[in-house]
């Protein structure tokens, strides 16, 4: 099928939107765990909280922008979200020149949440633009768009590896480096004519749109929101409860509904979706870095490599879920992805390395993009709102559980392994802190650095391999969303198998 120009400007300016935000995150990955890391002292779970400062932000803006973007139009988000990007230039670039390492973290930390509403913001529009003007393959054009992540991981990373992952003289650079397709997505959409998403064309009203979410996803979203907010000081668990009761309440009382089913259990089944892809991308690097630099190579070749097996994919997507269905595209990329998760937490040899990263890589490649397709096709009538709130719930996931958590597995491992091969040494190189889901013991890196170079010799191997055996635990969450899927496709099997439904119909 030929489509206009204009058709094709405004699915390539969507496009290299969302290169911009997997540029983000790919370059965040190795200032996170390399270059700021270094340089301000951050230990395992402050890594996991900054980094999750850029992605639970993202669920607010795509959220709050799901529910009036139709009012305001794709152009407004689409500027907002250029704004966002430069300002977060313009607060690395403070930290950069700041001496103070708390005051720094601050900056970086803002800067990260602004990029992070940035994201958001860039997926609130692009999702619904190609889920309209393609609505006829909903699910084989938004993987074809979603390409456009691993596309940028791949630039992002590469542009990592030519710069150094560390070092002050170049992080200021992997920032800036992202300006670039923020700039030439600005000139490509800011004149171009964006389509009439198709819940508003085929007359459903607002009141049914969020009926399709309904009150219980509502509840779900509110509860992550506030427990977000909590989680950075604005206030107390009893706010966040009254907070989410009053919002869900408010919701409810307008939407009069509890939510479709089927769209509740693919809300849950995001949040493990979530953390398994975005979490996991987020460590990996640092969770492969004995091994690989071992090897010779840079460890963040590894998500290189999987995003490269993504992008190829996702464009080829066609011809798969029209022989799977994408449920059933779903349980396969989660068995896929469980073993290769297992076999990455012990990986040693380059070989064995990427062949484990290949299998992870497939199995990933379609969890995002055709979750969203799901949704698309089951609920048009949705509209933005239950295309993008799917998204929204699984960043806010990533931010308030993922990120911290693996980091806690991470920490966890490293200790429980040192307390086995030498428990007396222990409390002299650890520290206990906290965060969201309470109390850890974590590694300190000062008092490692202090006790005999023996003893840090002796420790280093046990470290790296415990750190790396902590992918393991990761695969516990697509077990939880292979369930998931195959519940589903026993549920629409007995109603005569996966169709996707007409918005007129619905």
């Amino acid at each position: 099928m030929k489509h206009d120009s204009n058709t094709l400007k405004v699915f390539w300016g969507c496009f290299i939107a969302l290169i911009t935000t997997s540029m983000a995150f790919s370059t965040r990955i190795g200032l996170v765990f390399g270059s700021w890391s270094d340089q301000f002292g951050l230990d395992g779970v402050q890594e996991g909280v900054l980094f999750g400062a850029g992605i639970w932000p993202f669920a607010i803006s795509i959220i709050l922008f799901s529910l009036i973007i139709d009012k305001i139009g794709y152009r407004t988000a689409m500027l907002f979200s250029f704004i966002c990007y430069a300002i977060y230039g313009l607060c690395a670039f403070i930290a950069h020149g700041t001496e103070d390492n708390a005051s720094a973290y601050n900056w970086l930390y803002i800067g990260s949440i602004i990029l992070g509403l940035g994201n958001g913001t860039v997926e609130a529009f692009i999702n619904p633009v190609v889920a309209t003007i393609f609505s006829k393959e909903k699910t084989k054009w938004l993987n074809i768009l979603h390409a456009g992540w691993p596309g940028g991981l791949v630039v992002g990373g590469l542009t990592v590896t030519a710069l150094g992952a560390t070092g002050e003289k170049h992080w200021l650079i992997l920032v800036a480096a992202v300006l670039l397709p923020a700039i030439i997505f600005l000139v490509m959409l800011i004149g171009a004519k964006f389509p009439v998403q198709e819940r508003v064309a085929s007359g459903t009203t607002y009141r049914e749109m969020l009926a399709e979410f309904g009150i219980v996803g509502a509840f779900i979203s509110s509860l992550l929101i506030c427990s977000q907010l909590e989680a950075l000081g604005w206030w107390s668990t009893t706010i966040t409860w009254i907070l989410t009761i009053l919002s869900t309440a408010a919701y409810g009382i307008y939407a009069k509904a509890l939510g479709r089913p089927v769209m509740i259990v693919l809300v849950l089944i995001m949040i493990p979706l979530a953390i398994t892809e975005l979490g996991t991308d987020g460590w990996i690097t640092s969770l492969m870095e004995a091994p690989l630099t071992e090897a010779g190579f840079h460890p963040i070749l590894v998500l290189v490599y999987t995003s490269v097996i993504m992008m190829v994919l996702r464009f080829n997507v066609g011809p798969i879920v029209n022989a799977l269905t994408p449920l059933g595209l779903l349980a396969t990329a989660a068995t896929f992805a469980i073993i290769g998760l297992y076999l990455l937490s012990f990986a040693s040899s380059l070989g064995f390395i990427f062949l484990a990263a290949t299998i992870y890589g497939v199995g990933k490649t379609y969890f995002w993009p055709t979750m969203l397709g799901v949704v698309a096709e089951q609920f048009p009538k949705g509209g933005a709102l239950t295309l993008n709130a799917i998204a929204g719930v699984g960043m806010l996931s990533v931010g308030i559980i993922g990120g911290p958590l693996i980091g806690y597995f991470q920490e966890s491992n490293v200790i429980n392994a040192i307390e086995d091969s030498n428990p007396a040494i222990v409390e002299s190189v650890s520290h206990t802190k906290s965060y969201i889901l309470g109390e850890y013991q974590a590694l300190d890196s000062a008092k490692l650095s202090s006790q005999p170079q023996e003893v840090q010799d002796t420790l280093q191997p046990i470290i790296e391999e415990s750190s790396q055996s902590a992918l393991a635990r990761i695969t516990i969450f697509p077990f939880i969303m292979l369930a998931g899927y195959i519940g589903l496709i026993l549920f629409y099997k007995s109603r005569g198998g996966y169709k996707p439904v007409e918005i007129a119909d619905h």
